[in-house]
């Protein structure tokens, strides 16, 4: 998981770089297996297909104007975004929803604590069970 924050009038694409730059867990060799990144069409411009490939992900986006029904597997049900629903669960904090902090690292640094919560209870609760 990587964490950067930004006011709100950037658009996320340009955020994508510092993204990829700020995963603190070291990733397998893109070498020996391949990575996967999905993006959704507000990365299909050459700035967000150049930063994935720089960071060594295989890039899937889906291109502007490309018919958002057209699935491979008809099967499958639609997924709610990871990032979505990561927000979601950071909004239950307090301290972030609302921004006491004025500084932005003391603000980062909340934000990563608060992911680090949550990915410590998701590992407590896959191995207790």
């Amino acid at each position: 998981m990587g964490v950067v924050i930004d006011g709100a009038n950037r658009p996320d694409s340009q955020l994508l770089q510092g993204t990829i730059e700020s995963i603190v867990v070291e990733r397998p060799d893109p070498e020996a297996h391949e990575q996967h990144l999905c993006l959704d069409k507000g990365y299909d411009n050459p700035a967000g297909r150049a930063a994935a490939k720089a960071g060594g992900y295989t890039p899937h986006i889906r291109r502007i104007g490309e018919d958002a029904t057209a699935r491979k597997h008809k099967k499958s049900k639609p997924r709610r975004w990871v990032v979505e629903r990561t927000l979601g669960w950071l909004s239950k904090c307090r301290a972030i929803l609302i921004r006491y902090d004025k500084h932005w690292f003391n603000y980062l640094g909340l934000i990563q604590f608060a992911c680090a919560l949550l990915w410590y209870r998701r590992a407590y609760r896959l191995n207790a069970v």
